[in-house]
């Protein structure tokens, strides 16, 4: 994959991730609710969790931080799974949800993943349980292409997924 760009929203700056941003991803990747549809576990430990954050063999990571300053809100990660495909993934911080903003940034991060590094297609694999996800993908255009069931054991057992693709002449942006 490409290096890790710095990409703007109207309202957000989505940046590498840094070594501090630990601290503000803390409350989503400990908490059993927003980890729910994870692939794995809510973490224990911030040093597992930093670790797991910065493991860049799992593809890049952005976080969207506010134009006007604080905290990163949203994180967003990208993997190249072929050439020109890729997966992406995203999590909230806690008290941040309904205000639009992944949308904005994932809508941003797709632009620039199809118009400025010439991917073909990107996805998502979605547990069906995970409503607001699954609406997000398809409010931005995205088709429900497939149901697996029993496709990966978590930490809550055996989990059905939804994968939806979006292909670059399909993204009107």
């Amino acid at each position: 994959m490409a290096d890790t760009p710095t990409f703007t929203t109207e309202r957000f700056t989505c940046r590498p991730l840094q070594a501090g941003d630990t601290e503000a991803f803390w409350p989503a990747f400990s908490d059993e609710a927003h980890m729910r549809y994870w692939s794995c576990a809510p973490f224990a430990d911030k040093d597992a969790l930093s670790e797991y954050l910065h493991d860049d063999s799992a593809g890049r990571s952005w976080v969207a931080e506010p134009h006007g300053g604080g905290p990163p809100v949203f994180r967003l990660f990208a993997s190249e799974r072929s050439t020109a495909v890729a997966e992406l993934g995203y999590i909230m911080v806690p008290g941040n949800e309904g205000q639009g903003i992944a949308r904005e940034c994932l809508a941003a991060l797709i632009t620039h993943l199809f118009r400025e590094e010439g991917y073909h297609r990107v996805f998502g694999d979605v547990d069906p349980r995970n409503t607001p996800s699954a609406r997000l993908l398809l409010s931005l255009g995205f088709t429900r292409e497939a149901h697996l069931r029993d496709a990966m054991k978590t930490h809550i057992g055996w989990c059905d997924t939804w994968l939806f693709g979006l292909l670059c002449d399909e993204w009107p942006r």
